[in-house]
């Protein structure tokens, strides 16, 4: 869509995010351009239906504040195993000689119900033993991420995939030749 809006689909957090909007603009080409790289995966765009959600305009508030560039998102489709998310991310590697920057947002260990805040810095020792298997995967053999979703600390770090998956689509890209991956931010 040419103007996407933001969409805030959260609750329980401050008013302020639910106030905040990033008007950053769409790029009807770019995700034309998406939509026949990943064909034969059916890409369904309603410029009227969606925007962009909090794990696209959060990140991006930060890294472009004054939302200048043009912005594209990619839904998840939950019914795809870990493997076709990671071919669809390998598909998204053309992109990237061509400017584009391909954002992965998403939550190693993403489990609000368990958060203990009267533990500080401290994690718990299931999530510590998940995201040093996550980073070893990607660092080593990012095609290997698709088996976290066979380790026991699975269910814990992602009730709800959603936040987990996009990272797949990194692993999809950081797998293709000349790529690599480096951990930028560690706990």
């Amino acid at each position: 869509m040419a103007h996407p809006m933001t969409i805030h689909d959260f609750s329980g957090f401050p008013n302020e995010l639910n106030e905040f909007q990033y008007p950053a603009p769409g790029s009807p080409e770019l995700a034309a351009r998406v939509a026949q790289l990943l064909a034969p995966t059916p890409v369904i765009s309603d410029d009227a239906a969606w925007g962009l959600d909090h794990g696209t305009w959060s990140v991006l508030a930060q890294m472009y504040p004054d939302a200048s560039i043009p912005v594209v998102q990619l839904s998840i489709d939950a019914s795809l195993t870990s493997d076709q998310h990671i071919a669809l991310g390998r598909s998204l590697d053309q992109l990237r000689s061509k400017g584009v920057l391909v954002l992965c947002s998403a939550n190693v260990v993403h489990h609000l119900g368990l958060l203990d805040r009267s533990m500080g810095d401290a994690t718990f020792e299931w999530a510590a033993v998940f995201d040093a298997e996550v980073q070893r995967r990607m660092l080593h053999n990012p095609a290997s991420l698709a088996g976290v979703v066979d380790l026991p600390e699975w269910p814990r770090a992602a009730p709800t995939p959603e936040h987990f998956i996009p990272l797949l689509y990194l692993a999809g890209l950081a797998s293709e030749p000349g790529s690599n991956c480096e951990v930028v931010v560690r706990g």
